[in-house]
């Protein structure tokens, strides 16, 4: 491409400080060193880990930093060394990367390779600085991705290439939101055909959650929510009912248990407070129940928890992008939604230019949105 090894100059939304509304500006995209990959990002969608960004609430990062970590594009340039992609080929940028070579990555059973930003900060690349510059000055990138810029640059290990028929508007939640939900219920829980499942938090990755119980072959799916213009959605995706603790004078993990007998085989919080995610562990049944934490807490935050809760047998599992190693399982999922395996299209509720990005924020913090595509 003639842009092959030049600086690009495009569009990117730029967190500047915390708790202020992201700004739209002109940055400059250094071209790939070696062991890396340039993509146009042609959509990316807004999760609600980027409004955690915003607000300052993720561990280990820095501003100004570019937020974005569910998006799609086209490969525009490849560094020295890059042989799983080439010019033109159509990609997902992955926030949790798979290097191939680490103690995790070689383990059938993990996906969190030690690149990744919990035990090394993802803020800049490997040689500790970055590809992005505005006005002057270094800006950050997130988690590798910073899907809300035109162009980016990662690390190879962190670039699925998938299915050249994929539409890449539709496709781009699979890079975090649907795949994190999906696969928590198939890869981490790992549900059962006819068990109980409850879902606590409706959002798009607890809708996920749903599709992957139902897509398991869960008998019964409780979707849980405080705001009930989600059930609609919820039983559209396989939910088989739909409540809400605001309409019961007991906690509601009482209410699950009393609905399924002793309580469900399965829960899951896709939410991110400590109340819910007591609920949850205390909604599945006592012996054999599985809770699996997909919802993640403020930088910082604490859960207190009843030991009496685990000693009889429940297990509580943690589910990062689902459990997978996400260059291998988000080209299966892309490819299964091109068969019409699943429809993650019902999560769209909103696609806006790129420069209503704060637009997109203030749908999500109402709770109008699901997730919201943002289009270059």
């Amino acid at each position: 491409m003639a842009t092959s090894g030049k600086v690009i100059r495009c569009r990117a939304a730029v967190a500047w400080a915390a708790g202020k509304p992201l700004s739209v500006e002109e940055v400059e995209v250094a071209p790939p060193k070696a062991g890396e990959v340039r993509i146009k990002i042609v959509a990316a969608s807004i999760c609600r880990t980027d409004d955690h960004v915003v607000h300052g609430g993720f561990p280990n990062m820095d501003f100004p930093i570019i937020p974005g970590h569910e998006g799609a594009g086209i490969v525009e340039s490849i560094g020295e060394g890059v042989t799983s992609v080439k010019p033109g080929d159509k990609v997902i940028p992955l926030c949790i990367p798979n290097c191939g070579e680490c103690t995790f990555c070689l383990n059938p059973e993990a996906n969190y390779c030690v690149k990744s930003h919990c035990i090394e900060p993802q803020n800049l690349m490997a040689d500790k600085t970055s590809r992005f510059t505005c006005k002057g000055k270094q800006i950050h990138h997130f988690l590798w991705v910073s899907s809300f810029a035109e162009y980016i640059v990662t690390p190879e290990c962190a670039v699925a290439k998938i299915d050249s028929a994929a539409p890449l508007d539709k496709v781009c939640l699979l890079g975090c939101g649907f795949s994190t939900g999906y696969g928590a219920a198939i890869n981490t829980a790992k549900v059962k055909p006819g068990s109980t499942c409850a879902v606590f938090g409706l959002g798009g990755v607890g809708l996920s959650v749903v599709v992957g119980c139902k897509v398991a072959g869960a008998s019964r799916i409780i979707a849980i929510d405080i705001n009930k213009d989600k059930f609609a959605k919820a039983k559209e995706l396989g939910a088989t009912d739909c409540i809400n603790p605001q309409d019961f004078n007991k906690p509601i993990q009482e209410v699950v248990t009393e609905m399924t007998g002793y309580g469900v085989d399965y829960s899951f919080e896709a939410f991110g407070s400590a109340d819910t995610m007591i609920a949850a562990l205390a909604s599945c049944n006592m012996n054999t129940g599985v809770f699996v934490m997909v919802g993640e807490l403020p930088s910082g935050g604490v859960v207190p928890v009843d030991p009496l809760l685990l000693l009889t047998g429940r297990t509580w599992k943690g589910s990062v992008l689902g459990g997978s190693k996400a260059r291998s399982f988000i080209p299966k999922l892309v490819s299964s939604y091109l068969e019409k395996k699943f429809n993650s299209d019902l999560l769209i509720t909103h696609t806006l230019p790129f420069a209503k990005v704060n637009e997109g924020f203030e749908l999500l913090r109402a709770g109008k949105s699901i997730r919201t595509v943002l289009l270059f």
